[in-house]
C-alpha cells in the first residue's frame, strides 16, 4: 500500500513543525514533502487531514491487558483498540496475568495471541520471579529474552527481598534488559487503601504511608548502583522518590522513571467520598507530592509519562475503598487530559508532551518509533487539537470505564492512528 497523508501540520524529526505531506509505503515513512500528487505519483489511499496535527505514534510502557486469565476485565483486542483510540501505536503489557509468561513456552504462546488479536504493537514483559508473586526462584532471563520478552517486571507486587532484587538485577544486566519495578514494601502497608493524611482521617480509611514506595526505591537505587543494571521505576507518587532519583541520576546510577497522568492531575484532596473509583496503586498523592512530581517532570528527573491502564469490572469499582480494586483506565484519555491541563495551561509545551509520551520512551528503551523521519516505521497519529469533547464511557473501546475523569471536558481528539502504515483507528 502507498498512502498519502496530506494537508497536515507535521511534528518532524526533532519536534520541528512543518506543513506538508507524509508518504507511507512498505510499512515505513517513505517521504515527507509537498505536492506529491501533482508529480503523477499513484497512491492507493489519500487522507486529507485538514491541517490537523500529525505526530509520532504515542508509546506507553505500562499497561495491563489482562489476558490471559482476566478477560472479563480486558482483552488484548479491547485493550489494543483502546490504545489506538488514544493515539498509541506501541504499548508494553505487564505480566500480572494467569498464567504469567514465566517460561519461554508461555511467552511464545502469548506473543502468538498478541500478533493475532492486537491492532497496535504490544511488547510483552516477563516476570522477574516464577509465578510473579513468589520470590523463591528467578525466571530464566536469558531464555525469556530469546523467546521475545521485552523487559522484566513483577508489576502489581514489589520485590520484598533485597537479595532477590540484587540477583535479578545481575541477571537483567547480563542480558541487557531493564528491571521495571513496582516499588511497594508490604510490611509497611498495614491494609492501607489511600494516601495517609488528613483526607484519609476524615474518611476514616486506612492510609498508605509514602515510605511504602520510597523505602524500596532507596534500596533498589543502591542495588542498581552495585550491579550497573538499568532500573526503571514505575508510577512515581511521592516527593521523596523524586528527590532520590534526582540525586541518583546526578551520581551516575542508571535509573529512569515514569509518572501517570492521574498522579499529575489528582490528589487525595479530590477524594470526597468513600468510593473505589479513586482507588489506585500507588495512591493519589498529597498536594506536596504532586508539586514534586510536576517539578520532576519539568526538570527531567521524571523521564516519561505512562498510563498504568488497568481495567476492572463495574462491580469491582462501584463499591467502597476497602472492598474495591486498585486501578484506573487511562489509554483513551491520557493525551487529551495532559494536553488540556498541561499544554493549554502552559505548564508544558506541546513538543515536550510528545517527547514524554513518544520520543523519550523510544529512546530510553531503544524502541523503533518516537519520531517522524524518513525510513522510520509508519506509526503515526493524527490529532485535532481544537476538537473539544467530554470524556464519556460510551465512547470507550476498553471494557472498563473505571476512571474519575468521566465528565471532564478536554481538547485534542485522536482522528487517525496508523500502525506500520495501516489505519487502525479513525
Amino acid at each position: 500500500m502507498r498512502i498519502l497523508i496530506k494537508n497536515a501540520q507535521i511534528i518532524y524529526k526533532d519536534n520541528d513543525l512543518i506543513v506538508g505531506e507524509v508518504w507511507l509505503e512498505d510499512d515505513v515513512i517513505y517521504a515527507i514533502g509537498k505536492d506529491f500528487e501533482k508529480q503523477s505519483i499513484f497512491f492507493d489511499k489519500v487522507y486529507d487531514v485538514k491541517r490537523n496535527l500529525v505526530i509520532p505514534g504515542l508509546i506507553d510502557v505500562h499497561v495491563h491487558l489482562r489476558e490471559p486469565g482476566f478477560e472479563n476485565k480486558e482483552t488484548i483486542k479491547t485493550g489494543s483498540l483502546a490504545a489506538a483510540h488514544g493515539g498509541f501505536t506501541q504499548v508494553c503489557a505487564m505480566p500480572n496475568v494467569n498464567p504469567t509468561p514465566d517460561t519461554p513456552e508461555k511467552m511464545q504462546k502469548m506473543l502468538v495471541k498478541i500478533k493475532q488479536d492486537s491492532v497496535v504493537k504490544v511488547h510483552q514483559y516477563a516476570p522477574i520471579t516464577k509465578n510473579r508473586e513468589f520470590e523463591t526462584e528467578l525466571v530464566n532471563f536469558e531464555a525469556l529474552k530469546a523467546a521475545g520478552a521485552w523487559n522484566f517486571s513483577n508489576d502489581g507486587s514489589g520485590i520484598q527481598t533485597a537479595g532477590v532484587m540484587y540477583r535479578a538485577m545481575i541477571a537483567a544486566f547480563k542480558v541487557q534488559k531493564a528491571i521495571v519495578a513496582h516499588t511497594e514494601d508490604n510490611s509497611l502497608l498495614n491494609g492501607g487503601v489511600m494516601r495517609a493524611g488528613e483526607r484519609a482521617v476524615k474518611l476514616k480509611l486506612p492510609g498508605i504511608l509514602s515510605v511504602v514506595e520510597s523505602s524500596q526505591v532507596a534500596r533498589d537505587l543502591l542495588l542498581a548502583q552495585a550491579t550497573g543494571c538499568h532500573y526503571h521505576v514505575c508510577h512515581l507518587s511521592t516527593k521523596e522518590t523524586v528527590q532520590m532519583i534526582r540525586k541518583a541520576k546526578e551520581i551516575g546510577i542508571h535509573v529512569t522513571c515514569e509518572v501517570a497522568p492521574h498522579h499529575l492531575l489528582l490528589t487525595d484532596e479530590d477524594i470526597l467520598t468513600d468510593s473505589a473509583i479513586w482507588k489506585v496503586n500507588p495512591p493519589l498523592p498529597s498536594k506536596a507530592d504532586q508539586e514534586a512530581l510536576i517539578e520532576g517532570l519539568l526538570d527531567g528527573t521524571i523521564d516519561i509519562i505512562a498510563t498504568d491502564h488497568a481495567s476492572h469490572m463495574v462491580s469491582e469499582k462501584k463499591t467502597n475503598f476497602v472492598n474495591g480494586a486498585f486501578g484506573i483506565v487511562g489509554l483513551e484519555q491520557a493525551f487529551s487530559l495532559m494536553y488540556t491541563q498541561f499544554v493549554k495551561k502552559k505548564i508544558l509545551t506541546l513538543e515536550k508532551l510528545i517527547c514524554l509520551m513518544s520520543t523519550y520512551p523510544a529512546k530510553i528503551f531503544k524502541m523503533t518509533g518516537g519520531s517522524i523521519q524518513i525510513g522510520h516505521p509508519a506509526d503515526i497519529t493524527v490529532m485535532n487539537l481544537d476538537h473539544e469533547y467530554v470524556i464519556d464511557a460510551k465512547n470507550f473501546e476498553s471494557k472498563g470505564y473505571n476512571t474519575p475523569f468521566l465528565g471532564w471536558r478536554v481538547k485534542a481528539k485522536t482522528m487517525m492512528t496508523f500502525v506500520d502504515g495501516k489505519l487502525v483507528w479513525g
